[in-house]
């Protein structure tokens, strides 16, 4: 292993070498801080009801647990960074597992954690050949898996299951894991996460002020058009200061690609809360799980990852490359 390998995995004494890195980790802890306080404040000036008052205090312990839970490995190093990625995949994908009933399948089921497994191993090592075949390797396997019980009654729909479970949660947290292979990772990661969270809060100020008009009714009845707009313009420029931050003096910095950026963010962080209320209302519950107080499961609180990591990780792939400064296959050896 090189020295700059080792010095990405395990190394803190560059973790805030870039200033966003510094920027957003106070800017984080700066928010969590002041918001109780602010949230109080408002209660007593009656511009907050009592109910929204403690469902923010339950959201608001939520998040102080998990912030430093998701930022410390971050900042630790790449290792760390997947690692944490690693757990997070698995996690979700149990509760997808649970709550479509998929773990009854256990071939299926157990072949979707290992191909999660390899996803990270792959991300580890830094081999992108293997990261990009996975997907149609592990749809052969789950569905070949899928033939040894010799029941044909559901076989469709525990294939369809296991596959779609693999790319959404394998597949799509695996490209977030990936940008850890960047020498630049731990300010796209935050960026990302950032604007993930704000997309939300963005959208559900804005649906909860100006929202008139249901966006999908039967999928998410609590969306707006309104709330929709308004995380799309709030989110796009948001993306657009941070990404001019992160992304200085690269092709990716420029007014026309990063306000694309901020849209993406946007766009595929609402669709992915979507694709996740329309896989809960199809299966009948509220939420995943009970994980988080206020939050329900992690995929619920972590869905629109699933489709704005990939997303962002191909769209600055396609401008600057991903890792192209790094050694690869560090694990398995080049051939």
């Amino acid at each position: 292993m090189t020295e700059v390998t080792s010095q990405r995995l395990f190394g803190v004494s560059d973790a805030f070498d870039q200033p966003v890195v510094a920027g957003l980790t106070i800017a984080i802890a700066a928010i969590l801080l002041v918001t109780p306080a602010l949230a109080f404040l408002l209660l007593k000036a009656k511009a907050l009801r009592g109910s929204v008052y403690r469902e923010v205090i339950s959201k608001w312990k939520t998040w102080a647990a998990l912030t430093p839970l998701l930022i410390g490995p971050i900042i630790l190093g790449a290792f760390w960074t997947v690692l944490l990625l690693l757990g997070l995949s698995l996690w979700c994908y149990r509760e997808y597992s649970r709550a479509t009933g998929l773990f009854r399948s256990r071939g299926i089921h157990v072949s979707v954690v290992v191909g999660i497994a390899l996803v990270h191993f792959a991300v580890l090592d830094h081999w992108y050949d293997f990261f990009v075949a996975l997907m149609p390797i592990m749809s052969i396997v789950i569905v070949v898996v899928g033939l040894f019980p010799d029941e044909p009654k559901g076989f469709i729909q525990r294939v369809a299951l296991g596959i779609f479970g693999f790319m959404l949660i394998g597949i799509g947290l695996g490209h977030l894991a990936y940008l850890a292979n960047d020498s630049a990772y731990r300010s796209i990661i935050l960026m990302i996460l950032v604007s993930v969270e704000m997309n939300d809060v963005f959208g559900y100020v804005a649906g909860k002020l100006f929202g008139r008009r249901k966006l999908a009714p039967k999928t998410s009845p609590g969306k707006t058009a309104e709330g929709t707009i308004g995380a799309l313009v709030l989110t796009t420029i948001m993306v657009a200061v941070l990404g001019h931050w992160v992304f200085e003096g690269t092709k990716l910095d420029y007014p026309q690609t990063l306000i694309t950026l901020g849209l993406l963010v946007s766009v595929t962080g609402q669709l992915g809360d979507l694709t996740l209320s329309s896989i809960k209302r199809d299966v009948g519950i509220k939420d995943m799980s009970a994980t988080l107080s206020a939050h329900g499961g992690l995929l619920d609180r972590f869905d629109s990852l699933l489709l704005v990591a990939p997303t962002v990780f191909h769209y600055v792939g396609y401008f600057l490359g991903i890792g192209l400064d790094q050694p690869a296959r560090i694990l398995s050896g080049s051939v």
